[in-house]
């Protein structure tokens, strides 16, 4: 029968306690503020608790099916953010049942999995720190178990802090070789499962109020790196999903087997060119300066010139477009787009539907779309005459729309897009909502445009006859006198008056781009042209392959010379007195193989008097603390010491 794994003593004990606080940590932020916040306290509380003895086992099942309970109550379904969380409220528990050596271990190897399932939630700077720092400590918290194990007395911090950085620096080589020459794969081998909770961002709806989050998030969307001419601020429309059907209150993408024309959109001038990198939303829509000439590799251009993903933005993407305002569209638009871009539910908005088929009996029809494009005038001169923007807007009613363009007549983006097609259709003007973002915040420091959710946007096209699609920005016609709260007071930096936290903002903005670029964004792709400063200009996979086995070749000997040194030599006193040796020997004057230690050093204080003293004292307790020991704390104290001697 096996023995009992000694009891962790109260040192080990809390070190492992604290390296699986470390490891939680980061897995913490990124779940809800109310399980991360819980789980927390959770874990405080049941390593206080059972700090001495180990709860009983009624009550760890109990907490374990309260913590399922938990999830379950806050991220229904399945998907990586209640994983995740399961992890999180398991581990919070976990430490009821830690007492032994064997526990400690146990414990540690499950926390360490906290870090790497953060990474499925989170690839930021922050979170890559705190999961370091998590390793960090579990490795001390290993080499203390270890200590203890074997009986040896702990030595001092620094010298455990060493230890623990050459083993970090020993599998360095191997970690940065895998990372930048291992072949990678345009698509994962395997899908992740999808997040419990959404992301915020673009979505393939609009409802009244379903933007009030949105609006007020000055989180990243985007970043847009020009290369070469750049359109004016006013003219930073980002295209996203367009929304053509309308059932009373919620406008959708449209469904069905209907398609655009064939001919390929003319494009005018100038043209622009820019990288586009996307924050990660789940989804797969993409935005484009309007308009976007064609799809980028990985992506699909649909009915709208609406650019689609192949895959789930699941992660930091970097894409190269051109976009240019367009020359000329089609010259007819088919019966069943016209259709969709005509209907209206019957049953709501009655004064609004009446108010449009009143402007178009005033404005009569005729062929050449003037009748049209001054029903189109006649709407932008009442908003801006008698409308106002608003952040500040109630519940919506059945007929949200009467209501905003008859009693309220304020609001923001979503509320004027939605009017405006309505009463549009309604004077027989095909018309579509179409969702993006709007403008931008130049960061001085890198060059870029900065696309936050709070610049969300809602503008329509209107069909016009031998003009096709022509952009109209309601929003926009409210006079400036009028607007209660407008986005540019959200600048970046200088909320609250705070003008002079614009440059913190810009440099860690700057900072983060520069993250996403250099690790995030590097892709199979930018791998394959890693050597073209040395002239190779596409390195394939076999070289790839290669390449990644020679230097991981190269690692794995280096690491087990390393560790068949340490296997040869087991004595860490030993180890250092060797390296005191190698210091000496390079000076001339080593230590002959059949000659003791303290003749060694007296032949040394014969020949350099100024280092005789030091190294006979040092040789005199190396051969107490070897053949001789009595002291416990000496042996830290001549590690730390042999190690400070030079010739």
């Amino acid at each position: 029968m096996a023995a009992p794994s000694p009891p962790l003593g109260p040192r080990a004990h809390r070190r492992v306690l604290l390296a699986a606080a470390a490891c939680l940590l980061p897995l913490l932020l990124q779940l809800p503020p109310l399980l991360g916040f819980g789980f927390g306290g959770l874990a405080l509380a049941v390593a206080a608790a059972s700090w001495r003895r180990p709860l009983p086992g009624p009550l760890r099942l109990l907490l374990g099916l309260l913590v399922i309970a938990a999830v379950a109550l806050v991220l229904p379904g399945l998907g990586r953010d209640s994983a995740s969380a399961v992890l999180a409220g398991m581990l919070a528990v976990k430490s009821a049942e830690t007492h032994r050596l064997r526990d400690g271990r146990s414990l540690l190897g499950f926390a360490l999995f906290a870090p790497f399932a953060t990474f499925l939630l989170d690839q930021g700077p922050l979170s890559l720190a705190l999961g370091l720092l998590a390793l960090g400590l579990a490795v001390l918290a290993l080499q203390q178990l270890a200590a203890d194990e074997a009986g040896l007395a702990a030595p001092t911090l620094p010298v455990e802090l060493r230890a623990a950085l050459r083993l970090v620096l020993l599998g360095l080589p191997l970690a940065l070789a895998a990372f930048w020459l291992f072949p990678r794969l345009p698509a994962p081998l395997w899908g992740l499962p999808e997040r419990s909770s959404a992301r915020p961002g673009l979505s393939d709806s609009m409802s009244p109020g379903q933007w009030q989050r949105l609006l007020n998030d000055d989180r990243p969307a985007a970043r847009v790196r020009f290369a070469g001419a750049e359109p004016a601020r006013d003219q930073l429309y980002w295209r996203g999903p367009v929304l053509w059907d309308f059932d009373g209150r919620t406008w959708r993408t449209l469904q069905g087997s209907i398609a655009e024309p064939a001919t390929p959109l003319r494009a005018g001038a100038p043209r622009y060119a820019y990288v586009l990198e996307l924050e990660p939303t789940e989804r797969h829509d993409l935005i484009a300066l309007d308009l976007p000439l064609q799809a980028p590799p990985g992506a699909r251009l649909q009915l709208g010139r609406v650019l689609r993903s192949e895959l789930p933005l699941d992660a930091v993407s970097r894409w190269t477009l051109q976009s240019a305002p367009p020359g000329s569209f089609v010259q007819s638009l088919p019966p069943g787009l016209r259709a969709q871009a005509l209907q209206l539910p019957a049953g709501y908005n009655p004064r609004t539907l009446a108010l449009g088929r009143q402007w178009r009996r005033e404005a009569g029809q005729d062929a050449d779309g003037r009748a049209d494009a001054a029903i189109v005038a006649r709407a932008l001169a009442m908003i801006h005459r008698d409308f106002a923007y608003t952040l500040d807007v109630p519940l919506a009613g059945r007929n949200e729309v009467d209501d905003f363009l008859f009693d309220r007549r304020a609001g923001y983006c979503e509320h004027f897009s939605s009017a405006f097609a309505v009463l549009m259709r309604a004077a027989g003007i095909p018309t579509r909502v179409v969702t993006g973002y709007a403008g931008g915040y130049r960061n001085p420091l890198g060059d870029y445009w900065l696309l936050r959710y709070s610049d969300a946007h809602a503008w329509n096209e209107v069909w016009l006859p031998r003009r096709g699609w022509v952009r109209v920005d309601p929003t926009a016609a409210v006079a400036p006198e009028r607007v209660f709260d407008t986005l540019a007071d959200r600048q970046p930096g200088r909320l609250g008056g705070f003008a002079g936290l614009a440059p913190v903002f810009d440099l860690g903005d700057w900072l983060r781009r520069g993250w996403n670029d250099w690790l995030l964004g590097f892709d199979a792709q930018r791998q394959q042209g890693l050597l073209a400063w040395a002239g190779v200009r596409r390195l394939s996979p076999d070289a790839l392959i290669a390449l990644f086995g020679a230097l991981a070749a190269a690692a794995i000997a280096g690491m087990a010379w390393w560790l068949a040194r340490g296997e040869r030599v087991r004595d860490p006193l030993l180890r250092a007195w060797h390296r005191l040796e190698r210091r000496y020997r390079r000076r001339g004057l080593g230590r002959a193989a059949h000659e003791p230690a303290q003749a060694w050093a007296a032949r040394v204080g014969a020949d350099v008097p100024a280092a005789g003293q030091d190294l006979r004292t040092l040789s005199r307790r190396f051969s107490d603390a070897r053949y001789a020991p009595s002291d416990p704390e000496a042996v830290p104290r001549l590690l730390r010491d042999l190690d400070a001697h030079r010739p």
